[in-house]
């Protein structure tokens, strides 16, 4: 096939895909091996070969990235069921005090975020933002629009969530890399966020019942201290950068840096964590092991469907690049003249907008765009800084299509309008900052 064939048909595949997953709702992954052996196929690759191609891209995208999603939400679920969040927010409301309990839990939010789903994260700090709204008596959409807006932050940019993750296997990145790189972009992201949608006014907002209106905040029996939570979120961080540092300043092949890699791997680290939250918070709370353990094996049952997805986004990616399509469209994105990173943050988010997942926005971006990373003779700084940018084209643009637009809109009370007026907004807010700050990194990098 012509390179101009496979641009068309790479469109079409999109295209398709898209058409699945809004019109005909088809399940994400139901689609996505369906759109990768017929593009396959339809590509030149053999029949016999497609099945392999389309395979071996989901055992290579989930060799990693279903250790670490299974870890980050098993550390998750434990800091949720052991009462952590609750512990944070008030930590945090305790130290800032009421004028400040909207950054209070904002930065709960972004910790919290972490380790936990961002719908998840969610749902658990809902009761507590009607809580503290009305012990602050200030409309709780002012404190739930930047909470939502620094969980979702979290959630596209930082590993251990499936998306981030995906994408450094998929552009064959260091997820210890994007982590250092991603974090504090990130942080400064929601602060900044946070200082430009305190203005948006709410106050005339008339909203409807929340799920958990009176609610307000759990007390849970032998709650873990705050420090104890910050501590088990930022091990497997600390560790991830101990590993990525150590491989920049210290001797190829000296067993001080093959440690430091080791532990430093991210499936090493966040079993550590886990083992850790396992034994500290179960003994806090006064469980037993095997109660403990039940926690933990609860958290899987809830990915599986992420997982599944990654994979098969995996072997759409793989599809791209063994069919030619990716190598084509490396030689015309270089030809376009527009900056790799500008071309990644507007597909993702045009993907994003299109069919919902963020996710999915992100997967699909890596595939198309992984033969033009490779081809730009990026730095493994600058590759990761793409990365995060893709991450950014996922955070905005958030609607009716997406699940967590239901999430964020059903328990602050607002209608569709409202929603798309406050929410939509103030996740592309969050987007754009984002990706502003990663592009001026990436252009002194």
């Amino acid at each position: 096939m012509t390179g101009t064939g496979l641009i068309w048909l790479g469109l079409a595949a999109v295209a398709v895909l898209l058409a699945l997953v809004i019109w005909v709702r088809m399940p994400a992954f139901v689609a996505l091996l369906l759109v990768s052996l017929a593009t396959a196929v339809l590509s030149g690759i053999p029949l016999a070969e497609s099945v392999g191609v389309v395979t071996g891209g989901v055992g290579k995208t989930l060799g990693s990235v279903a250790v670490v999603v299974g870890l980050g939400a098993m550390l998750g679920k434990i800091i949720e069921e052991s009462g952590g969040a609750t512990a944070l927010a008030q930590y945090f409301t305790g130290k800032l005090g009421r004028k400040r309990i909207v950054a209070a839990v904002v930065i709960a939010a972004f910790i919290l975020g972490i380790p936990v789903f961002f719908d998840v994260g969610f749902i658990i700090l809902a009761p507590i933002i009607f809580g503290f709204a009305a012990v602050a008596n200030i409309n709780p959409i002012k404190i739930g629009l930047p909470v939502a807006a620094a969980l979702l932050t979290v959630h596209v940019v930082l590993p251990p969530h499936p998306g981030p993750v995906a994408v450094a296997e998929l552009l064959d990145g260091d997820a210890g890399l994007l982590l250092t790189i991603g974090l504090p972009i990130a942080a400064v992201t929601v602060a900044l966020g946070y200082l430009i949608t305190r203005r948006i006014d709410v106050s005339g907002i008339e909203r409807a019942a929340s799920p958990v209106e009176d609610a307000g905040v759990n007390e849970v029996e032998n709650p873990p201290s705050p420090w104890t939570i910050i501590g088990l979120i930022l091990l497997p961080i600390v560790l991830i950068m101990v590993g990525t540092t150590s491989a920049m300043v210290l001797e190829e092949d000296s067993f001080a840096r093959d440690v430091a890699s080791f532990i430093g791997a991210s499936p090493v680290a966040l079993l550590i964590a886990v083992l850790v939250a396992w034994f500290v918070l179960g003994s806090q709370r006064g469980w037993n092991r095997q109660e403990s353990s039940d926690v933990l094996d609860s958290a899987l049952p809830a990915v599986a469907v992420i997982i599944f997805v990654t994979g098969a986004g995996g072997a759409f990616a793989n599809v791209l690049v063994e069919s030619g399509i990716g190598q084509v469209l490396s030689d015309l994105l270089a030809g376009t003249g527009l900056p790799l990173i500008l071309t990644a943050f507007l597909l993702t988010a045009a993907l994003r907008a299109a069919q919902g997942s963020a996710t999915v926005a992100l997967l699909t971006t890596a595939g198309l765009i992984a033969q033009p990373i490779a081809d730009a003779g990026l730095s493994s700084v600058q590759a990761a800084l793409v990365m995060v940018a893709i991450g950014f084209g996922g955070l905005g643009l958030s609607h009716i299509n997406d699940s967590g637009f239901w999430i964020v809109t059903k328990y602050l009370g607002l209608n569709v309008k409202q929603g798309l007026r406050y929410w939509t907004t103030v996740s592309t807010i969050f987007g754009v900052i984002g990706f502003l700050l990663t592009w001026a990194v990436y252009a002194v990098v």
